[in-house]
């Protein structure tokens, strides 16, 4: 595939979860040939149930709405590689001069770029539960599930003091599992801990115990003790996939990368969206985000209307230089069931059938 401008590609989108999709989603529909490069996996991925999502109800996992995300962009013309961007290169000084994508044995040169690597959670050490089954990484998507069931919060630091607080809001039943490890919260925090009906357990996990469910029953610790907990959160930070991040030179701050309010980051013609970027690792959240980052390059790509600049120095817009959108993407686009005039056959479609007839 070939664009007007020389570029393999208008867009590349480097990861397949949430966030990637939905960019491509708006790149592709709106017209720009869009390639994603997604190694698999991500946080989604993990999901055994799906929550916070209009639309999606609670049965659908991870896998299965990140299929059905993916099935959904490629019907609209969108290409995908399974595989890992090694490099994302600048080829000039200035956004409009492209960049180059390696993957693999594959290159791209491409227009703009959209990131969204995200990040993997810190995991403590063993004994655990299976993720999602009482190993739970995001307060906000989970709180809910353990109203008024026995909790635990993993961690010693100031971020694990404040979960196991918040989470006295769902249950009365909350313990907070230093694991051993000398607390490092902040006096203050220390302070806030001890006004609220936290337990706070010192000893080490030594065992673990399942339902025939598989879902968390309990931990043994080492000073013999067994506790019932339906689920938990381990608070041990996040490790953000910013290897390419940091080879474009892109500002971070506190590990995330940072963006504009288009999700631009620090360079120009480079977007990132998802758990990548600070704020909430949430699907609506980084689906908000791709869909940002999406109409942004959009906006700055789409050739009409020409300027007045444009039209004084090249001329008025001939009509064989209109529709601006690839031949690929308007082929696909007259014969998706999305189109105002209905599905259709494809013109090589109703060339063959018209050799039949005859």
């Amino acid at each position: 595939m070939h664009t007007d401008e020389g570029f393999d590609y208008d867009v590349a989108v480097v990861g397949g979860g949430p966030a990637g999709l939905t960019a491509a989603l708006y790149t592709t529909r709106l017209g720009l040939d869009t390639l994603v490069v997604d190694r698999g996996g991500g946080r989604a991925a993990m999901m055994q149930d799906t929550h916070n999502v209009i639309g999606v109800t609670e049965e659908v996992s991870g896998n299965e709405f990140l299929q059905t995300g993916r099935e959904q962009v490629e019907s609209y013309g969108a290409e995908f590689r399974r595989g890992l961007v090694d490099d994302v290169r600048p080829l000039g000084e200035s956004a409009g001069d492209g960049f180059e994508v390696s993957f693999g044995d594959e290159t791209a040169t491409v227009r703009r770029v959209v990131i969204t690597t995200g990040f993997a959670d810190e995991r403590p050490d063993p004994p655990l539960p299976r993720t999602g089954r009482g190993l739970h990484y995001c307060l906000l998507c989970d709180a809910y599930m353990f109203v008024d069931e026995p909790v635990y919060v993993m961690g010693a630091g100031d971020a694990a003091a404040y979960v196991s607080m918040i989470m006295l809001n769902y249950t009365d039943d909350v313990d907070l599992l230093t694991r051993g490890e000398k607390p490092q919260w902040s006096e203050e925090t220390g302070e806030m801990l001890e006004a609220h009906p936290v337990e706070v357990v010192d000893a080490e996990i030594t065992g673990m115990n399942r339902r025939d469910d598989g879902w968390l029953e309990s931990f043994e610790f080492e000073d013999d003790t067994v506790r019932e907990y339906r689920g938990g959160f381990p608070m041990y930070g996040s490790d953000y996939h910013a290897d390419l991040a940091d080879t474009l030179g892109l500002e971070r701050e506190e590990g995330a990368v940072v963006v504009d309010e288009n999700c631009q980051t620090s360079r120009e013609g480079v977007y990132a969206a998802g758990d990548l970027t600070p704020g909430s690792s949430q699907i609506p959240i980084a689906m908000g985000e791709g869909a940002t980052a999406g109409i942004a390059i959009i906006k700055a790509l789409r050739k009409y209307p020409r300027s007045l600049e444009e039209i004084r120095a090249r001329g008025p817009v001939a009509d064989d230089e209109v529709p601006a959108i690839s031949p690929d993407l308007e082929e696909t686009a007259v014969t998706h069931e999305g189109h105002a005039g209905g599905p259709r056959e494809s013109p090589e479609a109703v060339e063959d059938a018209m050799r039949t007839d005859d």
